[in-house]
């Protein structure tokens, strides 16, 4: 069984230690209006990219997932470049952002004429078979997302071809939940059109600190990520000390085995950077590629979380996860 990278595949005993969600370029849709001003510079983000590889690899990394949606920035070719100079192993996406945030025209109008769950079907299976564009590249994930409180009839669309596209391929799916909700839902929908709960990563459950959240989400099957360490005080998130409370919680309560970690990082925006008012900056100035090993382990270690929970977390679930996953040979 193999996993597709960015240059090429892999076994899972080859994943090693794993970042399950970090993005090294990222844009909301709308960012290639904005050229003058936000012009991309591939040499920029290039070097950009190898810094964050070289932080995280010094802390023991050697895969990152990189979840970036089609509309949103996805690069596969700069994330092989990356790769190449560093032996950094990225796992790059096919998928859809959720509605809010995401490119819904395309869509919406195959929606309107009634081929759109045929269309989505049709590119997951070629990006995932054949390869993203002329790159070759293959993505060893599917990327799903749905909106506070709801899953619309758009997203659901995503989240059905999804789950059929897994039971055909094996392929792993992760989501995007938005401001901590949703997560039993997103579950549910994409194990009752046939996925395999073994097979999901439920993401971003770290913006939600209910511990009954998570055990109903749990309850499904599916896997979980806390992946949005350093975000605080926007987009409804939590702070920190509340995330590491909730995730010691489950950790005692036996589901190390379930979890993932990441900070769902943006190293690289494309259109102009963000600028952040100074209150929301210095509460989001942890947010980078080794707050997780520089104060979250340490304190997660003092709480009591041992060496092989911490190990079971980012490396031996990554590697189960993917375990499940066999590429499509075109």
């Amino acid at each position: 069984m193999k996993i597709e990278t960015v240059t090429g595949p892999i076994s899972a005993e080859e994943l090693g230690k794993t970042l399950i969600h970090e993005h090294f370029v990222f844009g909301y849709p709308g960012f290639s209006g904005d050229i003058t001003l936000g012009e991309y510079r591939e040499e920029e983000a290039l070097e950009v990219g190898i810094s964050v590889a070289e932080t995280v690899m010094k802390h023991g990394i050697k895969t990152v997932v990189d979840p970036t949606p089609n509309e949103c920035g996805r690069n596969p070719e700069l994330l092989r470049k990356i790769s190449t100079e560093t032996g950094l192993q990225i796992i790059c996406a096919t998928g859809y952002y959720y509605e809010g945030e995401g490119a819904t025209p395309y869509y919406k109008l195959r929606q309107l004429l009634g081929t759109a769950e045929t269309d989505i079907y049709d590119m997951f299976m070629k990006e995932i078979t054949d390869g993203i564009g002329r790159t070759g590249i293959k993505p060893g994930v599917i990327k799903v997302a749905s909106s506070k409180d709801q899953i619309t009839d758009y997203e659901k669309m995503f989240f059905k071809v999804a789950a059929k596209v897994q039971k055909e391929t094996g392929v792993i799916i992760m989501t995007h939940t938005q401001e901590g909700t949703m997560g039993p839902e997103q579950a549910n929908l994409l194990i009752e059109n046939g996925a395999d709960p073994n097979s999901i990563v439920i993401g971003h459950m770290c913006g939600n600190t209910d511990i009954a959240y998570h055990l109903k989400t749990l309850s499904t099957g599916v896997n979980i990520a806390f992946d949005r360490f350093g975000i605080q005080g926007m987009v409804g998130a939590p702070f920190d000390n509340e995330r590491i409370a909730t995730l010691i919680g489950l950790v005692k309560s036996g589901y190390a085995d379930r979890i993932m970690l990441a900070h769902d990082s943006v190293n690289y925006w494309m259109g102009r950077p963000a600028v952040m008012p100074e209150p929301i900056e210095k509460m989001m100035e942890n947010w980078h590629p080794g707050h997780l090993f520089e104060n979250i382990l340490p304190k997660l270690k003092q709480a009591g979380v041992t060496d092989a929970e911490i190990t079971q977390m980012m490396e031996e679930n990554p590697r189960k996860l993917f375990a499940h996953s066999e590429v499509v040979e075109a």
